[in-house]
């Protein structure tokens, strides 16, 4: 059986998805703007968007293009193989030298592809405020992370499979989902590395929020503001950490350029998350996602013809965890990701019955407005593209559900 060309043509099925995906966005754009949704842009201003949706697509697309030739070069020349080969013969060696040179070239055209993105278009368009000093180092950062946890995570997966053999997949898994907890505990500190966080200053906004918290017997760590200005105009809330340790964080943004009604708004619908216990709903559900992972990640090592395929002697742990992520997982993950999304989707809409349900829902409409518009938001995205990967529902939808519930 050829392996290399199965692998090669799974690979390619998969880039040409996703480069459909961005084509049906980029051609929506040309969709009829919904009734209640067509004061956020004026004729001007949605010229404008069109414009800039236009080459966000068209830069997704060519890196999507420029991804798939240069991982096929690589697949085709057996060049993990070559870099593994001028190691040593020892599996932690070979399966670093692979998943070094991989992080390597992905991040120099991530790098590319980002610089095009935050630093020409974002700054085209007025949403970019990083410097390049700030650039560099994001993506210096960024590639510390991801090699720390690429590097944990294929070891362990390594250690078990040569330990336990086929009887390594739910413990993976479960190890997995332990590091993934893991990471949400610590993303408050992760997220702190590359930007400031403060109280929130006292005032009537802290009181009125605070009192939107005690009037259901809910407790937070902290009210946060982050200086998301340093890098960007957008605007966000989110919760963050679980339990006593839940923070709910502001971008600077948002209480810049929202009146005290609307930040209650956003609030009472992140609050609404947080009563529905949304985060832990997700990270029970991603057990299943994880496990799906785990059974991938078994066959990735199990099958010493596949590595030998692309010019390795014997399995390369590093080397499964490329096939796993590059093909295996995102052959599946369209339709665990729709999944996943459509979730996503009704605790949104059930997010924004709280805001309702305190009194908010007038402001509601206009700061999620207000945030379409900042966020240069598509207001009239493809239905099959909202149903495949749309993790928050559009606009007009939200606003329907809003007023009917009022």
């Amino acid at each position: 059986m050829n392996y290399k060309a199965i692998v090669l043509v799974v690979f390619t099925i998969v880039s040409m998805y996703q480069m459909a995906l961005h084509f049906i966005q980029y051609r929506s754009a040309g969709n009829p703007t919904p009734e209640n949704v067509k004061d956020v842009y004026d004729a001007q201003t949605y010229q404008r968007w069109k414009k800039y949706s236009g080459e966000k697509c068209r830069l997704q697309i060519l890196g999507t293009l420029i991804s798939w030739v240069v991982v096929s070069i690589l697949l085709l020349t057996n060049a993990y193989a070559a870099v593994a080969g001028l190691f040593s013969d020892g599996v932690f060696m070979q399966l670093l030298a692979v998943l070094v040179f991989d992080a390597v070239i992905s991040t120099i055209f991530g790098a590319i592809t980002g610089y095009v993105d935050q630093m020409i278009i974002e700054q085209k368009y007025g949403f970019n405020r990083s410097t390049m000093k700030t650039f560099v180092m994001d993506q210096i950062r960024s590639l510390a992370i991801e090699m720390l946890l690429n590097v944990l995570l294929v070891s362990i997966l390594a250690a078990l499979h040569r330990a336990l053999g086929n009887w390594m997949v739910l413990l993976f898994a479960a190890v997995v989902f332990g590091i993934t907890l893991l990471i949400s505990f610590l993303y408050p500190i992760f997220s702190r590395l590359g930007n400031k966080f403060v109280p929130l200053e006292e005032g009537e906004l802290k009181e009125r929020l605070t009192s939107l918290l005690t009037s259901h017997g809910y407790h937070v760590k902290a009210i946060e503001v982050m200086d998301a200005s340093r890098r960007t105009t957008k605007s966000n809330a989110y919760f963050t950490g679980f339990g006593h340790m839940k923070t709910i964080v502001l971008y600077d943004n948002l209480i810049n350029t929202m009146t005290l009604d609307e930040i209650c708004a956003v609030f009472a619908h992140e609050l609404g998350h947080g009563l529905n216990k949304d985060v832990l709903k997700q990270q029970i559900m991603n057990m299943g996602n994880l496990l799906i992972m785990a059974v991938m990640a078994w066959a990735a090592v199990s099958f010493p013809q596949v590595h030998q395929a692309f010019g390795f002697e014997e399995i390369n742990y590093g080397f499964a965890y490329i096939l796993l992520g590059t093909v295996m997982l995102s052959l599946v993950q369209p339709v665990t990701g729709m999944l996943m999304s459509a979730y996503s989707r009704f605790a949104e809409f059930r997010a924004d019955r709280q805001a309702v349900t305190e009194g908010y829902g007038e402001a509601l409409i206009s700061g999620l407005k207000k945030l379409a518009r900042e966020n240069f938001a598509h207001l009239a995205p493809s239905k099959l593209l909202v149903v495949l990967e749309y993790s928050h529902p559009p606009l007009s939808a939200r606003i329907e559900a809003i007023e009917k519930q009022k």
